[in-house]
């Protein structure tokens, strides 16, 4: 799939495009990240003064939300072209970072969306020599405790696997490494607080954020996060497959 029939194909499943998420719940989160909210903030730490506006330039400019000040209610969109960009460089450091045969820690926040598309990156980059980063599970967070699925940091509670924002399991993740003797990761392929958390400690760190994750977009603008994938991150987790292959065909890495 070349890059114009795969932005038509996120278009057309509304990973990209006219995406669920609607224009209101945006602009509240814009708000939401710069008053510091705890769902909304992402372990991002500000490097300078964010305004309203900027935060509101800026996502339109990296995302393709609507640049219409007026439209407050009803339908947002993510542009196509913006995402395959940004999935161009996400796929060239991924792959470069697997043929360094570095470590790599894959982490998310949605795991009824993004776990198999993680899971697939982990198989990969091990299949070509990198190490995916193994963090002793069972550390508990909240009510629940954090484990390791295909290679993939996630959240457990009650049973059932998380959708979270918070930042604190991937600091407890960094702990748990440093408690063991590993050093940090080479490489974070996250979303969401793991994404922030990661790169505000430092970590070289890609991944994928949605056009109401504000947060990582004001990370990449300061060059903490490398590269923040503007796209729906909680469609049926199948719908993500076109993507998948596409990156690891531009990565050079295997598709298992």
């Amino acid at each position: 799939m070349n890059p114009t029939e795969l932005a038509e194909y996120l278009d057309s499943v509304r990973i990209t495009g006219q995406v669920a998420t609607p224009r209101q719940d945006n602009l509240r989160h814009m708000q939401l990240f710069l008053e510091g909210n705890e769902h909304l903030e992402f372990g991002v730490t500000r490097t300078r003064e964010w305004t309203y506006d900027d935060v509101f330039d800026l996502m339109h400019e990296r995302v393709g939300t609507s640049a219409d000040r007026s439209h407050t209610e009803g339908q947002d969109t993510i542009d196509a072209g913006k995402c395959v960009a940004a999935l161009d460089r996400f796929a060239d450091r991924l792959g470069s970072s697997a043929r360094r045969g570095e470590r790599i820690l894959f982490a998310t926040g949605h795991p009824a969306g993004l776990l198999p598309v993680h899971a697939a990156f982990a198989r990969a980059v091990a299949a070509v020599g990198a190490t995916v980063v193994s963090v002793h599970e069972g550390r508990r967070f909240g009510a629940g405790d954090i484990r390791q699925v295909f290679g993939v940091l996630v959240w457990h509670q009650h049973g059932g696997l998380m959708h979270t924002h918070f930042p604190e399991p991937m600091r407890l993740s960094l702990e748990t490494l440093a408690e063991a003797g590993q050093g940090l990761p080479d490489l974070v392929v996250a979303d969401h607080g793991w994404a922030g958390q990661a790169a505000s400690s430092g970590i070289p760190t890609i991944g994928f954020a949605d056009c109401n994750d504000p947060g990582l977009f004001v990370s990449e603008a300061q060059g903490q996060v490398d590269v923040a994938v503007p796209l729906d991150d909680n469609v049926c987790p199948g719908l993500y497959e076109p993507l998948i292959a596409y990156v690891l065909e531009r990565a050079g890495l295997p598709l298992l």
